[in-house]
């Protein structure tokens, strides 16, 4: 089983579309990043959580062919408008993909994108299912068990899903706060991959300070950070970070 970082940049990527890097040094290849999205691929299926607006991109580079289901963290843009991608894998397979979100997500979805998720003629049928995100999800792996944990944590003034996955990995790319009675979930991980925008405060994101110390309190065997803004180039932040603890790379891939 892998699971791929499709996407780490926060989201207006790096270089905004306006063209500016901010602190980020366009000579270094890390530092060109797309919106959050991430894969987990198996010998069996592929999982995609969120469909960034740089989906497209994203798929042709890593040539995935099949997504299996879609997990949706939020209902923000940068983890949503790259829905209609998903439409050439019903062209493939004509059947509804299957996408989960939590009610508040499926709400939007379902008011922002009805197209997607209903008939309005022959040659444009629904090309989703929208199903509630359950608590925990099943992933075919051959012959091993393998599931997926969904725990919902503060994201400023919505709610956002994170995802564990095989009780080795934790994907938190949106969170302002995780609930304390939660944390047992968190704790000596194999990986924890976390947001983290940029060094100041933010009200819907964590800074390095805080992924820092929450690294620090869940104690993973590696941290990889991830959600990166213009702010936070890959070699400074490299430096001044401890020995286990990583900027995220579109398509840094782990192997579990």
């Amino acid at each position: 089983m892998k699971f791929i970082i499709l996407g780490c940049g926060s989201s207006m990527g790096v270089p905004r579309p306006d063209g500016f890097f901010g602190n980020c040094d366009p000579n270094n290849k890390k530092n060109y990043r797309t919106r959050c999205s991430a894969l987990i691929k198996t010998d069996d299926e592929n999982i995609l959580i969120d469909t960034s607006p740089d989906l497209r991109q994203q798929l042709l580079r890593h040539k995935i062919k099949k997504i299996n289901k879609v997990l949706f963290s939020h209902m923000h843009g940068d983890q949503t408008h790259g829905i209609n991608d998903l439409r050439s894998f019903y062209i493939n397979s004509r059947k509804q993909l299957n996408v989960y979100a939590d009610k508040h997500t499926s709400k939007y979805l379902s008011n922002t994108f009805s197209y997607i998720f209903n008939s309005y003629s022959k040659e444009y049928p629904a090309t989703l299912k929208l199903n509630i995100l359950p608590k925990n999800i099943s992933i075919k792996n051959k012959n091993r068990k393998s599931g997926i944990k969904s725990i919902m944590v503060e994201h400023g003034k919505v709610k956002s899903n994170c995802f564990i996955i095989n009780k080795k990995l934790a994907y938190i790319s949106d969170v302002s706060k995780i609930y304390q009675r939660d944390f047992k979930y968190f704790k000596n991980l194999n990986y924890l991959i976390i947001d983290c925008l940029w060094y100041n405060f933010h009200p819907s994101h964590f800074n390095l300070e805080t992924s820092l110390s929450v690294i620090k309190q869940f104690k993973p065997k590696k941290a990889i950070l991830t959600n990166l803004s213009p702010v936070l180039d890959y070699k400074v932040l490299k430096k001044i970070i401890p020995k286990n603890v990583t900027p995220a790379h579109d398509g840094l891939t782990i192997n579990l």
